[in-house]
């Protein structure tokens, strides 16, 4: 029956017997909290069953929803056998474990042909139990499918962006990154790093993620920056470490399973939102923001950066995670507008850090100058999360617009432009306003392709005379 990747860790890292095994995963499964949202992707960590078992479990019972649904899984563990650059697919036929075996998807591969970062190795395949460990419980939890496995080796965020990308299909595609967190540190020290890791996953700092945080970063960064580029919702299912399962508390590994759910963000960007409020800021907060622009300028013309600020000297609402823009006009015209789609610092940093650049970093404008102070307005706009708008045709998502009230980002291979809700006031209708997108994008005024994709995001603005 052609060329079969036998288990290499069974008995180790999990049961043999297939008794065992099932009931081993139906037991963890039972245990696990689960929702009704199903995720397009999990990060899960791949140690033996008895340490990390219960937390992939948690994500894997999100799986189930979708048991007849998902016909293929697309599968990235990190290489801790054999050194190699790119990423290594596998000419087996099937990979097996005590369950059974899985077919592998040769036709996938196809999509990756062209593709120079992949190569077939089954030696890095051969040993490697950063993929094994999750098969088991893709058989328990799903009905048939077939699975695209690769080892990923030295590479770029980019580089794995690009396969996931071209394997990432629709909802009979779902798509696993293996990763543990850190590893050996005593208890206390773990949970610090890994809870710091976990904010690092929620809010897409990709970029902050090293080999030291998790082991499988590689494949974890390639996964958010496609996350940031979507607008996709990225949560922590659960996050744990080997002291909370099965080892002493002396040195300890982290396990933290993240879903990533492709939905218009429905978290409230308030704790007080419950009720599905609008985001607002109290007046004394609207106020505080605006000295803080202010003090952010007035430094930039001391110094070549932006005022640093105190996050802890602020209330609770100026401290969650905000993405804002700052524009600034003089006598009614433009003077300089910066600013940040993605919640990714505190709010009083991200107006700290874009009234600066607005001042002196818009390329469009000389940087200020002390007499063009006075005078100088700011308004400050805090965005709401990006919401994924859908449709294949221009006319089906213009029809989707709402006039005065949504601000759209709009993105097409290294294309991207945003525009803020203010700018319906002086461009009131669909047609022209989406026009005005894509040219600040860089696209022509009749450019249209299915692979545009469009976000929207609503803001609450308000403004002040320095």
């Amino acid at each position: 029956s052609g060329n079969i990747r036998p288990p290499a860790v069974a008995g180790a890292f999990y049961p043999a017997d297939p008794t065992d095994l099932r009931d081993m995963i139906s037991t963890f499964l039972s245990a696990a909290e689960t929702t009704s949202s199903s995720p397009k992707a999990l990060i899960a960590p791949h140690a033996g069953y008895a340490y990390s078992g219960p937390v992939a479990a948690t994500g894997y019972a999100m799986v189930q929803n979708l048991r007849r649904v998902i016909r293929r899984v697309v599968l990235l563990g990190p290489a801790h056998r054999v050194a190699f650059t790119g990423l290594a697919s596998s000419s087996a036929t099937a990979f097996a474990t005590p369950i059974g075996e899985i077919p592998i998807d040769h036709d996938a591969y196809e999509l990756l042909a062209a593709n120079q970062q992949v190569q077939v190795s089954d030696l890095a395949h051969q040993q490697e139990h950063s993929l094994e460990v999750h098969l088991p419980f893709l058989q328990t939890v799903l009905d048939d499918f077939s699975l695209v496995p690769l080892v990923v080796g030295r590479t770029t965020p980019d580089h794995v962006a690009d396969v996931l990308k071209a394997l990432w299909g629709d909802q009979e595609t779902l798509i696993i990154i293996s990763s543990d967190l850190s590893h050996y540190h005593e208890y206390q020290t773990a949970q610090s790093l890994d809870k710091e890791t976990s904010q690092w996953i929620e809010s897409l700092q990709w970029q902050s993620l090293t080999g030291e945080r998790a082991c499988g970063f590689a494949g974890i960064r390639g996964m958010l920056q496609i996350a940031e580029q979507r607008g996709y919702d990225v949560r922590t299912l659960d996050l744990r470490n080997s002291g909370d399962t099965a080892g002493d508390k002396s040195r300890v590994v982290g396990y933290g399973t993240y879903g990533i759910f492709d939905v218009p963000t429905d978290r409230p960007m308030t704790t007080s939102n419950a009720d599905d409020q609008p985001f607002s800021l109290s007046d004394q907060e609207q106020q505080t923001l605006l000295e803080i622009a202010a003090a952010s300028i007035a430094a930039g013309l001391q110094q070549p950066s932006p005022l640093q600020v105190d996050v802890s000297a602020f209330g609770p609402a100026l401290q969650q995670p905000g993405a804002t823009f700052v524009t600034l006009k003089q006598q009614g015209k433009l003077r300089g507008c910066i600013g940040s789609v993605m919640a990714t610092r505190p709010l009083v940093a991200d107006v700290s850090a874009n009234a600066y650049a607005s001042g002196f970093r818009d390329p469009r404008f000389p940087p200020l100058h002390p007499i063009e102070v006075e005078n100088l307005s700011v308004e400050i706009s805090v965005l709401s999360p990006l919401s994924l708008m859908k449709g294949t045709t221009e006319a089906e998502l213009l029809g989707q617009i709402r006039p005065g009230q949504d601000g759209l980002v709009i993105e097409y291979g290294q294309h991207r432009g945003l525009l803020l809700p203010s700018v319906w006031e002086s461009i009131p209708e669909r047609e022209p306003f989406f026009t005005t997108l894509k040219q600040k994008a860089g696209l022509s005024v009749d450019f249209w392709s299915e692979d545009v994709v469009l976000r929207r995001f609503e803001t609450f603005a308000f403004s002040s005379t320095l």
